[in-house]
Parts: C-alpha cells; structure tokens; sequence
C-alpha cells in the first residue's frame, strides 16, 4: 500500500542543485510527487509510494546533494498527489 509524505527541508538547499537531484532520486525510487523552492528559502516535497521507497528517499533528503547542507527535515502524513509521475515546480 502507498504512503504519501510531505517534507519540508531545510538549511542551505536552494541554488545547490537540491530540486533536480530530488527529481532524478525520487524517480530511481519510481515516486510521484513534486518539489519546490519555498519563500523562506527551505525546499518543500510530496512523496508518494511504496513505504521502503518512501524512507529510503528521506534518509537520502536528509543527505542531499554534495553542494547542500541540510539541517533539519519536517515530515507529516499527506494526501496522493493527482501526478503519477516526480516533476519540479516553480
């Protein structure tokens, strides 16, 4: 059964590359969702899938691309997203 999580991930996690290398790594995983840089420069996510897939994506979040350094990732349970595939928005 599928689990969707939304994540908001922050430290220094925009204009590192962060969005794209989530895209590639949540497509390995064969997730659907979607990231996005926020206002107040953290980087917000939904993950959907398979439940070891899903951890083994916020286990890789929390180590991110070689240019970033994140410092603190918030998960909560979400909604499906309405996109069968990962895409980066805004």
């Amino acid at each position: 059964m599928a689990i969707t999580k939304h994540v908001l991930v922050s430290g220094r996690v925009q204009g590192v590359g962060y969005r794209a290398w989530t895209q590639h790594e949540a497509s390995l995983r064969d997730l659907a969702g979607w990231v996005r840089n926020c206002d107040d420069g953290r980087v917000e996510a939904i993950l959907h899938g398979q439940p070891d897939a899903v951890s083994a994506m916020l286990d890789a979040m929390r180590q991110g691309p070689a240019m970033s350094q994140v410092d603190d990732i918030i998960t909560r349970e979400s909604e499906a997203p309405q996109i069968r595939h990962f895409e980066v928005t805004r």
